[in-house]
């Protein structure tokens, strides 16, 4: 029982073990479909613990073996105990989870996972196919960033607690960045620093090399008065302030990355195809993104570099539109929104996280950026993609007045049934590689479904 699975990544083994010994590795190799959070990461790969939450409030503790610590060639943990709520997992018996480096030359390691369980390997192979992907594709990130880009020692990111800003900073932290987290509390650690986003003080961002601005409230919900100002509130005089207390910073930062959204081109363009260059379109979320973009305004003109990322629909089933019909496709009740010939711009996950990398550190790139893959595609396209990779039909359309019930007319509009052709046409003149530019190849990642 157990399995043993092993692959070679294209970096040197001193970096793959760096990689695994850092703050974030945990999180960039937990599967997106498993039911599973990280509580607390280990401290050391020799003897610490990493703690993962299951459904239940049920713990999976990660006890790392001083004795069986190598390094650069070998780590090893074992299922252990934490308090009562990790003792139903002690039902399964045993778990010892070898990792394990091989040089292979001085640029290629196999990597090999090595797990003694009762718990039969053709239900863990998916994991590690996942983890055996993830690490290869930031790796290669990283070390393109070394080679092409100019690197930041230090990063502050606001939102870092959210959807695109977890993912990023354990990417970030991997790659042996230094992330300082805008936060809202009392700092923790020196990892934080407290963001007022009314008022920032006036030395929040000194001595940070680079900034990426992510905090804003969700869009998503009924677009009533109250939303819709939460909506804009949360981004144009925060982002607005930040700027200002970039370009005031003393040896502050170089770079101010600030989200922004395909949203910036209205609603519904017909066929168009909409590269960076496009005109505004029509709607609240278009005058908002506009706003929002200008209100980066101050870190430009003190001669920050100043990137507006424009993201399209992030795929990931720990968020957003994915986790939301996940579970009716996978029982067999999705379906095409309407007449189903919307155009959908979207993005896998890492996809962005990448872009958001490229932005901090390729010098040549600046204003807005499309981050949605090379391929737009039409709603009843997107239908059949996910019912394909779940092996369910998807035959039960949902009505154009189903969205209004929930999101109200203007909400549904500008949400559900939008229909947005966008190209990433800076990323393809600057020959960006997409780790998944393909649909299908992105959901059978992200859901645990691929080949190989």
């Amino acid at each position: 029982m157990g399995i043993e699975y092993s692959s070679v990544v294209d970096a040197p083994r001193d970096d793959v073990f760096a990689w695994h010994a850092r703050p974030g590795a945990i999180h960039r190799l937990l599967p997106p479909w498993q039911p599973m959070s990280v509580v607390s990461e280990a401290t050391s790969l020799a003897d610490g613990c990493a703690v993962l939450g299951l459904p239940g409030g049920l713990r999976w503790s990660a006890q790392h073996n001083p004795a069986d610590y190598a390094p650069p060639a070998r780590f090893v943990d074992e299922l252990g105990r934490d308090g009562l709520r990790s003792l139903p997992t002690g039902l399964i018996g045993h778990w010892r989870h070898e990792h394990r480096f091989d040089a292979m030359g001085d640029e290629h390691t196999r990597v090999i996972d090595r797990v003694d369980t009762p718990v039969p390997g053709a239900l863990l192979r998916q994991t590690f196919r996942y983890r055996h992907r993830q690490l290869s594709d930031d790796l290669a990130a990283h070390q393109w960033a070394r080679e092409h880009g100019d690197r930041p020692e230090s990063v502050a990111v606001t939102g870092a607690s959210g959807l695109v800003g977890s993912a990023l900073t354990a990417f970030l932290s991997t790659g042996g960045y230094r992330v300082i987290r805008l936060v809202r509390h009392e700092p923790r650690d020196d990892t934080e620093r407290c963001w007022d986003p009314d008022a920032p003080g006036a030395d929040l961002l000194d001595g940070i090399g680079a900034v990426v601005h992510l905090a804003g409230a969700s869009i998503a919900g009924r677009f009533t008065d109250a939303h819709k100002e939460l909506v804009r509130g949360s981004r144009i005089e925060p982002t607005r302030r930040l700027a200002e207390c970039a370009a005031q910073a003393t040896d502050g930062p170089a770079v101010f990355v600030s989200a922004s959204a395909i949203g910036l081109y209205g609603y519904d363009r017909a066929d168009e195809e909409l590269d960076e260059s496009a005109e505004p379109g029509d709607g609240f979320l278009a005058d908002v993104v506009a706003d929002w973009e200008a209100a980066t305004a101050p870190a430009a003109t003190a001669g920050l570099r100043v990137v507006n990322v424009r993201t399209g629909i992030v795929q990931t089933p720990r968020g957003g539109t994915l986790q939301l019909m996940r579970p009716l496709f996978a029982a067999g009740l999705g379906g095409p929104l309407g007449d189903g010939r919307q155009w959908l711009s979207w993005i896998d996950i890492d996809d962005l996280i990448d872009v958001y990398h490229r932005a901090l550190v390729d010098a040549g790139l600046s204003g807005p950026v499309n981050a949605v893959a090379p391929q737009s595609v039409r709603n009843a396209d997107y239908t059949r993609s996910l019912a394909g990779v779940l092996r369910r039909p998807a035959v039960l359309p949902v009505p154009a007045a189903g969205p209004a019930l929930l999101l109200g007319t203007q909400g549904a509009r500008e949400l559900a049934m939008a229909s947005q052709r966008v190209v990433p046409g800076r990323l393809i003149e600057a020959g960006h590689r997409f780790r998944r530019p393909d649909l299908e190849q992105c959901l059978s990642h992200q859901l645990g479904k691929a080949d190989r």
